[in-house]
């Protein structure tokens, strides 16, 4: 992970390492909603509403009241430390705007799955796409309106997930329940970096 671990000679602060991470997850499961809480610039959203054209196409099982949707790219912004920035780079969920996330990951360190427990089938996509390539990520369970029908348990056999993936619940409308979920990142990040030096 590039930290800045000195300063220059003349005594000015090393600037903050920018960290790319992407925020992904199926259609409707708060992705924008997340850039948007916890950004601490204005987000950048691409949404579009959605039409009549999309009807047989799109799959709106579960999110039948949504009206808008993604179709590039949510952008936002995160400073965590003074030695650490992340930027947000959040996905279309719709199937076909995956295309876009190939371009999207390059130079990406991590990523966070967004699952919900109504439609956890929908996560699975992510979670394979980041598997096969290697990116670390966390599982972020958005407990719409504060519901919690499953533990972290069962949302971990359900996912099949590996022991070593972090998995954090709670509602994603609130800045402090999506940035427990970036600090479970950066964490894991930073783990991920440790053991790689002591094996080096």
């Amino acid at each position: 992970m590039p930290y800045s671990d000195s300063d220059d000679p003349a005594g000015t602060p090393a600037a903050p390492a920018a960290v790319k991470i992407l925020i992904a997850g199926g259609f409707g499961v708060g992705k924008t909603t997340m850039v948007a809480a916890v950004s601490e610039i204005p987000p950048l959203h691409t949404e579009e509403q959605l039409t009549v054209e999309g009807l047989g196409v799109d799959d709106v099982d579960g999110v039948e009241r949504k009206t808008t949707t993604t179709v590039a790219l949510d952008f936002g912004r995160i400073t965590v430390s003074t030695q650490l920035v992340l930027y947000l780079f959040g996905t279309p969920g719709q199937e076909r705007f995956w295309f876009m996330w190939n371009d999207l990951v390059h130079g990406a360190l991590g990523a966070v799955v967004l699952a919900d427990t109504r439609r956890l089938e929908s996560s699975f996509a992510s979670i394979d796409f980041f598997e096969s390539r290697g990116v670390p990520f966390v599982v972020g369970v958005n407990c719409f309106h504060g519901l919690r029908d499953r533990t972290v348990d069962e949302v971990r056999d359900a996912l099949d997930l590996d022991p070593d993936v972090p998995v954090v619940m709670g509602d994603l409308r609130e800045r402090s329940a999506s940035r427990d979920v970036l600090l479970a990142l950066v964490n894991r990040l930073m783990a991920g970096r440790t053991a790689a030096t002591t094996r080096g």
